[in-house]
């Protein structure tokens, strides 16, 4: 009887823990509904050597810091892989967004959970200034993206990354 009592009691307590939890998760379509797709834009490469109305790792404010601002980033500790970007103003309805240019011999032997964290880190620091990040290498294609939906308060984002490699077994194997 002690034993049934005590098991009773651990199923109401898994039945209430499990239902609880399941109360405060936000609905996964509702999550990402509410974030935009990233931008479908071409990579405009001409713009890196003459950079109009854009922001590139060459444009140099005197006056000011330019925003966005991933210098640092590429001085402090992406230098080798992130090799270049073209800061895009926000434009209608299309957020501001940020092309970063990869060293693709750099990106290539990155895994899974390299490239996620590179992009997290790129991307979280472009999402302080209300820009979306999209990551190509100089062929023009699109390795991983970070968008947000800036109108929510928190602000939710989501990150893709090309499915090559997705298990992060790269050089493991």
């Amino acid at each position: 009887m002690a034993g049934q009592k005590s098991l009773l009691t651990l199923l109401y307590g898994i039945t209430l823990t499990t239902i609880y939890l399941l109360s405060i998760q936000p609905s996964t379509a509702q999550t990402e509904a509410s974030i935009p797709p990233a931008s479908d834009a071409p990579l405009e490469l001409d713009l890196l050597s003459n950079p109009k109305g854009v922001i590139t790792a060459n444009t140099i404010n005197q006056g000011q810091l330019t925003v966005p601002s991933l210098w640092w980033a590429k001085e402090n500790s992406e230098n080798k892989l992130l090799d270049n970007w073209i800061a895009y103003p926000a434009e209608g309805t299309q957020p501001a967004r940020v092309d970063v240019v990869v060293n693709q011999q750099f990106w290539s032997i990155l895994d899974y959970l390299e490239r996620y964290n590179f992009v997290n880190r790129v991307g979280s620091f472009a999402r302080n200034y209300n820009y979306n990040i999209r990551v190509f290498n100089y062929q023009q294609e699109r390795l991983a993206s970070y968008t947000c939906n800036f109108n929510t308060n928190p602000t939710l984002c989501r990150i893709d990354i090309d499915t090559q490699n997705k298990l992060g077994l790269g050089r493991s194997l």
